[in-house]
């Protein structure tokens, strides 16, 4: 996605705990070293971003964990809770952070996934994942009726299942398609669409 945007012209700043040479190569600004689930560390990029304004903000971060079964008393606890505080508080945290960086037309797109769809769910298990994804979905429809007054429009997608390392490179779609595809979703986004869950393919999804 940032190869992607900066190539459209726009200025891109990347967050990550850790860069990588594929990354750094694009020529964009990056802030290393940034710990999600850190008070702290969401308060330097603040900090770090100065006066800075931002046109849109994607809420990435997240991590797959499956943590066992419930059936077999398997389920790992301190699994659950290490994907609820990356994929479910740490959105919060900075959009918390971040929200007074935007302004009117400002976009937040929430990046998801279906497995947080409780409509959609015909296959159990992944508990700390599912219900990681539900909580990020429910902050994507209070951030978008929080902020519609101030007119900075939100929406949660589902990129797809994308060839990645969080899928084992197993998937329907390359990232470069995917981020092709948020893109449009993102771009298309208004006050009217504000809160909907969306697939990057432009499908509805049931919550």
């Amino acid at each position: 996605m940032c190869q992607l945007w900066k190539a459209r012209g726009d200025k891109v700043i990347g967050t990550c705990r850790t860069s990588s040479p594929e990354l750094d190569h694009l020529g964009i600004e990056i802030l290393d070293g940034l710990d999600v689930t850190s008070d702290e560390d969401v308060a330097g990029l603040a900090y770090w971003l100065g006066e800075r304004r931002i046109d849109v903000l994607i809420l990435n971060a997240g991590i797959l964990r499956e943590g066992g079964s419930i059936l077999d008393a398997s389920l790992d606890l301190k699994i659950l809770q290490e994907q609820i505080a990356v994929n479910a508080i740490a959105p919060v945290r900075l959009a918390r952070t971040l929200v007074s960086f935007l302004s009117a037309g400002s976009k937040i797109a929430l990046i998801t996934s279906r497995m947080g769809s409780i409509a959609d769910n015909t296959s159990g298990g992944y508990y700390g994942y599912r219900m990681s994804k539900a909580a990020l979905n429910a902050m994507g429809m209070s951030l978008a009726r929080d902020l519609q007054a101030r007119q900075i429009a939100v929406v949660t997608l589902h990129p797809g299942y994308v060839r990645t390392d969080m899928t084992g490179h197993a998937g329907s779609i390359d990232a470069k398609e995917a981020a092709r595809l948020l893109t449009d979703r993102i771009d298309e986004l208004t006050l009217a669409t504000t809160g909907e869950f969306r697939h990057a393919n432009g499908e509805r999804i049931p919550w």
